[in-house]
């Protein structure tokens, strides 16, 4: 069996990214840069895997001494019946999208969520106690954020969804961990005044149709953050008349940056180089910081 540990001295560290399709992926040149910032040899290259040959993609990931691989659509599931060792953050979220290699054990993670926690305390609200958040869209992003904010102990968490029924289940699975309920999103226009935060985690926005927005930005009141899942554009609709209406803005790209920064951190046991990381991507956008 490959032994697949890393460490300073141990030659090059084989890295990957997973998933269907596969060649718009950004992660492989943010890692790249990242270990060439951090001194560490090695590769990070993108897999195409289609659903029928993941079971043999993650065998090959012993059997070729990957040290680790992330994990993106479809795969973040259907991949978990194939590993050894599930962590906490997996279980919950029911999803993984990073997988580590040791020793020929693969445990997999869901750094998705804590994440996004990272990125939003870092670049706009640094407490998030107290706060009265509103989580738009029911999906698996929105699980893994959910999962990840309730550990920061808001007042309540209101997940809006276009159907309620969605919204209603995944409230009820989290109850046990703090004040959370479900409504559709019809509802969600009569809540707006009580809510400190709101957090799309929808596709509504995204580059091709960057002219929709998921909730009617006039009914913000200033001072409120919005934040927004979706890096490309770097700034949605949502965000940009958000900013018009005074509301403080939080956009994707930190998502994308500190969910790989903490898989390459359970690879390499090292801080990762989260500003070379976050200027990769953003010179591939053509954007700046």
């Amino acid at each position: 069996m490959a032994t697949a540990t890393w460490s300073p001295g141990s030659g090059d560290i084989l890295l990957g990214v997973m998933g269907d399709p596969i060649a718009q992926s950004r992660s492989p040149i943010m890692h790249t840069a990242a270990l060439r910032a951090m001194g560490i040899p090695g590769a990070y290259v993108p897999l195409h895997v289609t659903p029928d040959k993941l079971g043999e993609a993650v065998q090959a990931i012993r059997t070729l001494g990957f040290r680790g691989v992330n994990v993106t659509i479809p795969h973040k599931v259907a991949v978990m019946a194939y590993l050894d060792v599930l962590d906490e953050s997996a279980i919950d979220i029911g999803a993984v999208n990073t997988i580590v290699n040791t020793n020929g054990l693969l445990t997999g993670y869901n750094t998705d969520g804590i994440g996004y926690v990272r990125s939003l305390k870092t670049e706009v609200i640094p407490d998030l106690s107290g706060a009265r958040i509103m989580v738009i869209g029911a999906g698996g992003a929105a699980r893994g954020i959910t999962a990840a904010l309730l550990q920061e102990e808001p007042s309540s968490i209101i997940v809006a969804n276009r159907t309620a029924g969605k919204a209603q289940e995944l409230a009820a699975e989290w109850s046990r961990k703090g004040n959370i309920t479900g409504i559709s999103l019809d509802q969600a226009e009569g809540m707006l005044d009580g809510i400190d935060v709101i957090i799309n985690t929808t596709s509504v926005g995204m580059y091709p149709h960057m002219d929709e927005t998921p909730v009617d930005v006039s009914l913000f009141h200033e001072g409120m953050i919005i934040s927004d899942l979706i890096y490309n554009p770097l700034q949605t609709r949502l965000l940009q008349e958000s900013q018009e209406r005074g509301c403080r803005i939080h956009g994707g790209l930190g998502m994308f940056v500190y969910q790989g920064a903490y898989a390459l951190e359970y690879w390499t046991g090292q801080p990762a180089p989260t500003e070379i990381m976050r200027q990769t991507i953003l010179d591939c956008l053509g954007g700046s910081a």
